[in-house]
């Protein structure tokens, strides 16, 4: 039957955007000081949603409170706020000495359980996504799976879509099936445009694969049921026992690794519904004024209200 909870939408905006050199998250972009994360809650709330969690840091919890917070309960939503923190650990673990990195999203979700108690999507606070996903996703969410595996969902952009002319981004490097369901996600940490098209490393830059401008490639924007948790929770020590010992400082816990362990043991499908919009964000400080013209003439084009959001 249909879920009888209506989704919510869950923001992880605890990370505190090392590359770009500032607070992303409230850093004004929109012709009225908008942040970016404004335009996902505007999206959002236009397509359904009515609840939001935010996944933040205490040591930004006042500046994030009275000014993206405020501004999604004027919007209308009913604001949650959880902590992402480098102590949320299983008992018997602890943070490696010196470790100041968060330990992923998939942690971050972690981190949000207690209150996540319906459908949710998940979103990065610091990307421009479009305005058709948060619909596609919102119906998606909503509707009826009879399935016996968990019925998760990923809207897919493609990579073209994605990159920035300033330097090398991270994205999930999707497969699906013949029937649009996912088969594996690869996180690629450095994709960087050239010349001749678009290429990843993995070795530092010593060697290079080409991907073609339309590979779907996922951007962090997720739809789960709550089981997600169980899965994410039930997969973290595993994930610790294999990596704090090759790289303590800097291994991160991502939403494709439990996505892909579920799909392997055959627990949930993931229907990928891609989306023609381009993809803003500042994963570096030149990325800024781009982002800006493309803001500032949507709403131009009337798909923004003038004057600000809210």
């Amino acid at each position: 039957m249909a879920n009888s909870k209506k989704p919510i939408l869950v923001v992880m905006a605890a990370g505190m955007g090392s590359r770009f050199g500032g607070l992303k998250q409230i850093e004004a972009v929109g012709p009225c000081g908008e942040a970016i994360l404004d335009y996902s809650l505007y999206d959002a709330r236009r397509a359904g949603f009515e609840t939001v969690v935010f996944i933040i840091k205490h040591a930004i919890e006042d500046a994030f409170k009275a000014s993206v917070g405020a501004r999604a309960e004027r919007a209308g939503f009913a604001v949650r706020y959880a902590y992402q923190e480098l102590d949320l650990l299983p008992q018997g673990y602890a943070v490696p000495e010196g470790r100041a990195k968060p330990w992923g999203t998939a942690h971050a979700i972690l981190s949000a359980a207690d209150v996540i108690d319906a459908p949710f999507a998940v979103i990065n606070a610091d990307d421009y996504y479009g305005r058709v996903c948060f619909g596609l996703i919102y119906a998606y969410l909503c509707a009826e799976h009879p399935a016996k595996p968990h019925p998760w969902v990923m809207v897919g952009y493609l990579l073209g879509n994605t990159v920035s002319a300033n330097g090398s981004v991270s994205r999930g490097v999707c497969v699906t099936d013949a029937d649009g369901y996912l088969d594996t996600v690869t996180e690629r940490t450095r994709i960087e445009t050239f010349p001749g098209g678009i290429h990843y490393t993995e070795d530092g830059g010593a060697h290079w694969t080409t991907l073609p401008e339309q590979t779907v490639v996922s951007m962090n924007m997720w739809g789960f049921t709550p089981e997600f948790i169980t899965e994410a929770r039930s997969g973290f020590a595993a994930f610790l026992d294999k990596n704090l010992a090759v790289n303590p400082m800097k291994c991160e816990y991502y939403l494709p690794t439990v996505v892909t362990e579920a799909l392997e043991s055959g627990k949930a499908e993931v229907k990928v519904l891609t989306t023609p919009d381009k993809w803003y964000g500042i994963t570096y400080r030149e990325d800024k004024p781009e982002l800006m013209a493309a803001l500032r003439r949507m709403e131009e084009e009337g798909l923004y209200p003038a004057g600000g959001l809210f």
